[in-house]
């Protein structure tokens, strides 16, 4: 256990490295538009009289600083926001799951647990959580059809065994969940890590996020979750006072923003162009349901639903745990834009797995997604190898040498590019922690000390 100063302290440091951060990047890309600016000045007052060599130089140097300024302001803006929110959700659960643990296990002492909201769990597939399942279709596909319209919509994946593993795992949680209307499924072949469901039972997986889940309850847990959203219908409720074209303008403005190579654009195509953020970013909270209490929402349900299917109901909480801590931030952005993270979605999906009635072998792995895995692994090289060769309308200067703006890539942590402000690192908990049943060893997730 850790004393109320030194959490205090860890706290305050979290703090001062965030701020300490971002203002490093911030000023990173200010020196990249002043050096894309000179660049740019230069190119004008010698183009009428330079060579083919010394243009292209300057063609391919700008082209690589707005790379470089685009990373910077997509890492100050996105990925160390993220991070820091991470590492503040744990010091929180650090502080505060002593005391949850034992309300936890008085409530399941003296049976009141059977009394929370949704606890009727033997009843999933015969209850009503939201009335008006069917009448989300319509908006659902509306959306469907202007993200198509505004180019938002990555490519689908065309390998057909990846396509009928995913709908096949896909209907089985729905089938054992509250969703009352028909579930569509699409597998999108972009490298982002993440789901989302749009109203009216429109789920769309991405290839990212299959690539990072290392077994099967991973992705049914994950995929419980975005029918949740839809079974509560939470994105109708979060937009009963806007319309689908209000919805997506921040989606068709940053479209155009790529498309015309504006500031704002060169960072978005940044992060499509590597996969760390991508669609995600994109796609406004209100149309997938997202809010700090409908996220509590499709925790609980999602952890239910793929419980009912007969899956270990830790498998999207590894996931989540996973995404903070070992995939690292960056790949990350998208997920943790619409599945934020904070200190009680933690404990709220500990308590709901801890309160369920025990099964015996829920499963965790199949050799169907083993299987799946290898033929994913074919489909990954080939969309690498098209998006290196594929035209880019902010690329567009051929042999340059490769863009030097991947200071931070996919894996990396956020302390990896950060120093501490004093040079030193920043205090953290020890890596050894206390618990319930002793110490965590370093590196265990939540899930495995907790239970």
């Amino acid at each position: 256990m850790f004393s109320e100063a030194e959490i205090n302290l860890m706290r305050q440091a979290l703090k001062n490295r965030r701020e300490y951060c971002v203002k490093q990047f911030k000023q990173r890309a200010a020196e990249y538009d002043a050096q894309l600016k000179q660049s740019q000045s230069q190119l004008k007052q010698v183009s009428a009289t330079s060579g083919d060599s010394e243009r292209h130089n300057l063609h391919c140097n700008i082209q690589n600083l707005r790379a470089q300024k685009g990373n910077a302001e997509l890492i100050a803006q996105k990925a160390i926001p993220i991070a820091y929110d991470n590492k503040q959700a744990k010091l929180e659960l650090l502080e505060k799951w002593p005391d949850q643990y034992q309300r936890i296990r008085a409530e399941l002492a003296d049976g009141s647990y059977r009394k929370r909201r949704w606890g009727d769990v033997q009843d999933i597939g015969f209850r009503e959580i939201e009335p008006g399942q069917e009448k989300d279709i319509k908006s659902g596909q509306k959306a469907v059809e202007q993200m198509k319209k505004l180019g938002m919509m990555p490519r689908e994946v065309e390998n057909q065994a990846i396509v009928d593993y995913v709908t096949d795992l896909a209907e089985k949680v729905a089938a054992h969940s509250d969703l009352h209307i028909p579930l569509h499924v699409t597998v999108l072949n972009s490298k982002e890590v993440n789901a989302f469901a749009l109203p009216g039972g429109y789920l769309f997986i991405e290839r990212g996020l299959l690539d990072a889940a290392d077994d099967e309850s991973e992705v049914a847990g994950v995929i419980a979750h975005e029918i949740a959203h839809d079974v509560a219908r939470h994105a109708h409720k979060l937009m009963k006072k806007a319309t689908i074209a209000e919805i997506f303008y921040t989606g068709a403005e940053v479209a155009a923003m790529i498309l015309t190579g504006g500031a704002a654009g060169i960072g978005t195509y940044y992060a499509l162009q590597y996969g760390f953020s991508g669609l995600g970013l994109m796609l406004d909270l209100k149309l997938l349901g997202v809010s700090r209490e409908y996220e509590l929402e499709a925790d609980t349900l999602g952890i239910q639903y793929a419980w009912n299917a007969g899956y270990d109901p830790s498998g999207f909480v590894r996931f989540f745990d996973k995404m903070a801590t070992r995939e690292g931030y960056v790949v990350g952005i998208g997920w943790f834009h619409d599945h934020p993270p904070f200190y009680d979605r933690m404990v709220n999906a500990e308590r709901e797995i801890m309160f369920l009635p025990k099964k015996p072998q829920l499963a965790v792995q199949s050799s169907a997604f083993e299987q799946m895995k290898k033929e994913l692994a074919g489909v990954k090289q080939k969309a690498d190898q098209e998006q290196k060769d594929k035209p880019s309308l902010l690329m567009p200067e051929k042999g340059c040498p490769a863009p030097q703006a991947a200071e931070y890539k996919p894996g990396m942590q956020i302390d990896s590019i950060c120093a501490a402000p004093d040079g030193q690192p920043a205090p953290a908990p020890p890596s050894k922690q206390k618990t319930k049943s002793g110490i965590r060893p370093e590196g265990q997730s939540f899930v495995q000390y907790t239970r």
